[in-house]
Order: C-alpha cells, then sequence, then structure tokens
C-alpha cells in the first residue's frame, strides 16, 4: 500500500513534470545541481529590471548570497505562481506580484504571513501608502505582500487637442456629465475620440461612492453589490459615451491604442501615473509637451495596478530571514524606491519619500507640469476595497453585461440584475 506522503509525493512529482515548461532552464538546473547559497526573485517585465538594478546593494548587505532573478512575461509569470503555490513545487524565495493579483492569493494559505516572524510588518505599517498596505491585508489580519511601487490613478489630456475644441481642461474634470460634454465638442470640432474605450471610465465609476469597508463587488458578509447606485451611474455614463460615439472602441497596449496616442485621435487616457514614462519612452515620445495630468473626474481617486512582494509558505525555511531582507531593501530603503522611480516611473508606496524635492521636479513630457504633486495627493487619498475571493468572475461579468448593454442595447436594470444573479450563484456554492 502507498503512504500517503508517498502519494503526495508522487502527485507533486507528476505536477512538477507540466511546471517545469514554464519554469527558466536555469532555475531548474539550480534544482537539481549542487547547493548553493542562492536567493531567488521571480519577476515579471520592468520589476525584474528594478530588482536587477539593487543587485550592488544586494551584495553589500550579502556578499556570500546570490541574488537569482526569475523573469518572465506578465501573464506566463502569474500562472507560474499560481501553479507553483498550488502544487508547492519550484517555489522561489521571494515573487512579485501585480496589485490584482495580490487580492486573488491573499483569498489562499499559500502566501507568508508577514505579520509574523521574521518578517513583522506591522511595524512599519505607517511607512506605506495607507491603501497599498490595506491591499495586501485579509479580513483575519494576515498582510501576505509587501508593496514595492503603486499606481496613483490620473487623467491625461492632450493641449493641442483641447484647444483647437475650444475645450478647457477643467472641463474634462468638473463632473462625468461635463467630461461626456466636452467629448461630444472635442469629437465635433476635431474629430478626436474622447477616451480608448468605455470600460475604461466604467472601472473609475464602480469604484466611486463605496462605503467604508465595501468591497467592489461584495460586503463583508458576501453580498453581492453590482445592483447598486454606483453600477448604474457607471453603466450610464459608458452608455452615454457610447451613444455619442466618444471612445475608439480599442483596448489598452494595442497597435491602434497607441497609434491613437501618436496621431493625436485620442484626446484623454485614464490610467496610472507610470503611464507618462510609458508615452515618453516608447508609445508616443514625439508627443512630448502636448500632455498634461489632472485628478481623475470629480476626484475620483483610484489605483492603477503596483508591484507588490511575497515570501510563499513553503518556500525554503532557511532562507526565509534573506527574503524578509531583500523585501525591505526594496520597499523600505528611499535610496532603491527612487531608483525605481527615476528608471521605471515606479511610483513608491514608502510615504518616507514623499517629502523630497523630486516631486516638485518639472516633466518635459508634460510640459514642465509638476505632475508628480498630483500623484502624491492621489496617493494620499485612494482607499482599498477588500478583494473577494469571487472578484476575478465577478468582474468578467460586469464587462459582459456593459458590452451587453453597449452592443445590444440591453436595459441596464436587465443587466445589473442579471449579473447580480449570476454572480451571487457562484459566490454561494
Amino acid at each position: 500500500m502507498t503512504h500517503p506522503a508517498d502519494g503526495l509525493s508522487a502527485r507533486r512529482a507528476l505536477l512538477a513534470s507540466g511546471l517545469a515548461a514554464l519554469w527558466p532552464a536555469g532555475a531548474r538546473a539550480q534544482a537539481s545541481g549542487p547547493a548553493r547559497k542562492v536567493l531567488t526573485v521571480a519577476a515579471f517585465p520592468l520589476v525584474d529590471k528594478i530588482v536587477e538594478a539593487a543587485q550592488p546593494q544586494w551584495r553589500r548587505l550579502h556578499p556570500d548570497v546570490e541574488l537569482k532573478v526569475l523573469s518572465r512575461p506578465y501573464a506566463d509569470h502569474h500562472t507560474a505562481m499560481t501553479t507553483a503555490l498550488s502544487t508547492a513545487v519550484y517555489l522561489p524565495d521571494v515573487m512579485a506580484l501585480e496589485q490584482s493579483y495580490v487580492g486573488r492569493f491573499a483569498q489562499g494559505t499559500g502566501l507568508d504571513d508577514l505579520t509574523r516572524p521574521p518578517f513583522d510588518i506591522a511595524r512599519h505599517r505607517a511607512r506605506f501608502a495607507p491603501y497599498a498596505y490595506d491591499q495586501a491585508t485579509t479580513r483575519s489580519g494576515a498582510v501576505v505582500a509587501a508593496p514595492g511601487d503603486i499606481g496613483p490613478g490620473t487623467l491625461l489630456y492632450r493641449t493641442d487637442v483641447l484647444a483647437k475644441a475650444g475645450v478647457q481642461p477643467e472641463d474634462l474634470t468638473r463632473s462625468w456629465d461635463s467630461y461626456v460634454a466636452a467629448g461630444i465638442q472635442i469629437k465635433r470640432k476635431t474629430g478626436a475620440f474622447l477616451i480608448g474605450h468605455v470600460q475604461a471610465v466604467k472601472n473609475i465609476l464602480m469604484r466611486s461612492g463605496a462605503k467604508p469597508g465595501e468591497g467592489l463587488y461584495f460586503d463583508k458578509d458576501s453580498r453581492v453589490l453590482v445592483n447598486t447606485p454606483r453600477f448604474v451611474r457607471a453603466f450610464e455614463v459608458a452608455r452615454q459615451l457610447r451613444q455619442h460615439q466618444l471612445d475608439a472602441r480599442v483596448g489598452e497596449w494595442t497597435n491602434d491604442w497607441a497609434e491613437g496616442f501618436k496621431r493625436g485621435t485620442l484626446a484623454t487616457e485614464m490610467s496610472g501615473a507610470w503611464l507618462v514614462g510609458q508615452l515618453n519612452n516608447w508609445v508616443a515620445p514625439d508627443t512630448k509637451g502636448l500632455w498634461r495630468a489632472s485628478q481623475l473626474p470629480e476626484n475620483a481617486y483610484a489605483a492603477y495596478g503596483g508591484a507588490f512582494y511575497a515570501v510563499p509558505r513553503h518556500s525554503a525555511p532557511e532562507n526565509k530571514a534573506l527574503a524578509w531582507d531583500f523585501i525591505q531593501m526594496m520597499t523600505l530603503d528611499r535610496e532603491r524606491q527612487f531608483a525605481a522611480f527615476k528608471s521605471q516611473d515606479a511610483f513608491p508606496a514608502l510615504v518616507d519619500c514623499y517629502d523630497d524635492p523630486f516631486f516638485d521636479e518639472p516633466l518635459p513630457f508634460l510640459g514642465g507640469q509638476k505632475a508628480r504633486l498630483l500623484w502624491r495627493e492621489a496617493a494620499r487619498r485612494i482607499t482599498a476595497m477588500p478583494v473577494h475571493k469571487q472578484s476575478t468572475f465577478a468582474d468578467e461579468v460586469i464587462t459582459t453585461e456593459l458590452d451587453h448593454v453597449l452592443d445590444r442595447g440591453k436595459p441596464i436594470p436587465q443587466a445589473l440584475a442579471d449579473a447580480e444573479r449570476l454572480i451571487a450563484r457562484r459566490a454561494h456554492r
């Protein structure tokens, strides 16, 4: 008879054979080769560059420990981390996670609670942007990841397009009705679309007006919240934009989306502050000086992404303290936070940085605007929304139902009622 422990080992070995395809060859060699003192960090693009740039500082702190960075494309990385956590095979010592995945992974037991020894992150809580720390905190009070950088939401707009249309910047932000009206005027006078896709506006509005302690889709008792005024308003504004043909119907990071920025056929965009760096560096560098930033309409403060560092619960016990040393270096050291900010536009999660004169410096891409001051204010005012284990499914349902409203004329009350029923059925299985 096979012993239960042997069966578990055999199952993990079988799963590992499939996972190996997602794991870099160097890491597989390390698993089978001679043991040596190595700290492995799994990351996705840009975060991998931030970690690699920290190598000299790490060598000064731990000259006897090699820091190995395992990098994969964004989707492949998170798929591999999901598999590794579920199988406890090929686990890195530290894994970088994008903000949306922190909430998903927090629902399981695969990540270490950083409030416990040897981590004790709670004593540093006041040093992190409050919403970022809260985003990684479970309902039980466990903290499953440390924020490395954040993405304060911002509205970017083309000054040349607005001038041609006779629209003032404040027309875009006074209210959502004013934003739509400005878009109508921009489209009539310049032919430019107001935004790439109305889903971006929906994503902001459904986060606006949530009560303290409410999640995006669920309350603390797992009651579904999608058939509520904030979702009604989100759908109504999105429908208005589509009815007036104000969105270009292009998805983010597509060629058409990038061309819209280059050619001035997209007047505005809502995203994280980091998008300015992307526009400047490779998406639309020739538009330097034509863009400006503002807060989102009606000061609807929201977060767009951000990177966190987590420690897998079943990673090598002997490397836990080293993993925490690395995470502290990346998240609690001003030098490292500013290095990432200046090289990769990774907005600091460390509030110790926020009094630095760097925030007062003008941004050439934004025509000399001191936009970091706006983003700093947003970072301080964003509130975290607790993540439910079915939030990903709920997001898919809401996105689909809005498409039904926009493309098939489905009434908004029916769309939200159908969404509520589908989400509740999945949540209460």
